[in-house]
């Protein structure tokens, strides 16, 4: 009589998955959108001013108005900024809060001194070439195209200053704000529309 040992085998499942969100953020897709948006209207405003570029019947003309080293110092402050911004957010995530805090607000003063910069522009253009946005189609595409950027501009340092004074009265999360990332995404955003701006209107147009 013969018997037959039988081993019973051990079955093992496995744990089920840890479901994971995969889904993106959607302040930051709603961030690109915007700059999608934001792109098509100063490729709309850029189109304008090449159109039309040389077709005054009128003067003044760009070359007689235009200040091209002023124009290189706004550009140098505003890329400057985009610099300083990004260092202030590598500072954050460090840890570093006082770092952030000044070269934050370094980023501030950078861009306040290119709106300072196109104002004081702006005003010898206006008093003493009499330069106005219904001078002639030069007035008109100018002040339109930069006006509108210089607009950003100042949403932007507005930005800054307002998460500036929320991270010092700690209302901000972590040293991974989304808020704080979003604004820097901006700014950057800003910094190279006028990169393509100067090349158009300083170099490209005079």
């Amino acid at each position: 009589m013969s018997t037959t040992n039988s081993t019973p085998v051990a079955s093992y499942s496995l744990p089920p998955p840890v479901p994971v969100d995969v889904r993106p953020d959607a302040r930051k897709v709603g961030m690109i959108a915007f700059f999608v948006s934001e792109a098509a209207f100063f490729s709309t405003l850029l189109m304008a001013y090449v159109i039309y570029m040389g077709h005054n019947l009128t003067g003044p003309t760009p070359a007689e108005v235009l200040s091209l080293p002023l124009a290189i110092v706004n550009t140098i402050c505003l890329l400057a900024s985009s610099f300083t911004i990004h260092l202030a957010e590598r500072s954050l995530r460090s840890g570093n809060a006082a770092a952030f805090q000044g070269l934050w607000g370094l980023t501030i003063l950078l861009g306040s001194a290119f709106l300072a910069g196109t104002g004081y522009e702006w005003y010898g253009m206006i008093v003493d070439h009499h330069l106005t946005i219904s001078g002639n189609l030069f007035g008109t595409t100018y002040y339109t195209l930069v006006g509108f950027h210089a607009a950003h501009v100042t949403v932007g340092v507005f930005l800054l200053v307002l998460m500036l004074g929320l991270h010092l009265r700690r209302k901000l999360a972590g040293p991974n704000s989304v808020a704080i990332e979003l604004v820097s995404w901006y700014w950057h955003f800003v910094d190279g529309v006028w990169v393509v701006v100067f090349t158009v209107v300083y170099l490209i147009g005079r």
